[in-house]
């Protein structure tokens, strides 16, 4: 692969034959975002055949990997993040969505991923400085503010039974205390209980917190 400074490559094996050398010769830094923890493994497993241990060895390269909550579906996917940690990858949890995955390596270069779909994915090879470090920039941002995967594993709320979760769409769709009550068909008292309740187990201290949150548990669904 020449140094074209925009690069648009369709589909992960082309990735991996194009620009494979790029994850293999990185030396200081992976910084990944994503909400799959999918979406960059070929190019990291690239890295690692290549005989590098990002993470792991005095003088490798860092790997950082930045995920959102829909990383976190089940108790599987929790166990696989658990041991990426484990091995050595520094890994947080970002709770605002981003707006595209992204992977920056050594500073120097940037890989974005298209939207996945049911056609082939597209992978875009950014090398140009300003664009590079204006991503590492925003994805840095991201980082700091993020809580490493342990506490956020350990500060989530406990698992949301059916009837909360109808609560917490009420909260997330903007519906008064009188038309989310009538639609769950429970009193006004109960549905205000509820509510009370579900503010403290997500540690919101605002209706508007909770809706936020609620979006970030339910928007999956």
């Amino acid at each position: 692969m020449n140094d074209e400074p925009i690069v648009t490559l369709h589909g992960e094996r082309a990735l991996i034959d194009r620009a494979g050398h790029l994850f293999a010769g990185a030396r200081q830094e992976f910084l990944v975002a994503a909400a799959d923890p999918g979406t960059w493994s070929a190019g990291v497993n690239t890295a690692f055949k290549a005989g590098l241990r990002p993470g792991r060895e005095p003088g490798g390269p860092v790997l950082r990997k930045l995920y959102t909550p829909q990383a976190l579906p089940d108790a599987f996917a929790e166990r696989r993040l658990v041991r990426m940690a484990a091995g050595g990858a520094h890994i947080r949890i970002c709770a605002a969505p981003l707006a595209q995955e992204t992977i920056v390596l050594d500073r120097r270069v940037a890989i974005l991923a298209g939207p996945p779909g049911s056609g082939t994915r597209t992978y875009t090879v950014i090398r140009s400085p300003d664009v590079v470090a204006g991503l590492g920039s925003l994805m840095r941002a991201a980082w700091d503010t993020s809580p490493d995967l342990e506490d956020h594993l350990r500060r989530r709320p406990a698992a949301l039974d059916a009837e909360a979760r109808r609560v917490l769409r009420m909260l997330e769709a903007g519906h008064t205390d009188e038309s989310a009550a009538r639609l769950l068909g429970m009193s006004l008292r109960t549905y205000r209980r509820r509510v009370a309740d579900l503010m403290r187990a997500l540690g919101a201290t605002s209706r508007f917190q909770a809706g936020l949150r609620a979006r970030e548990l339910v928007g999956r669904d």
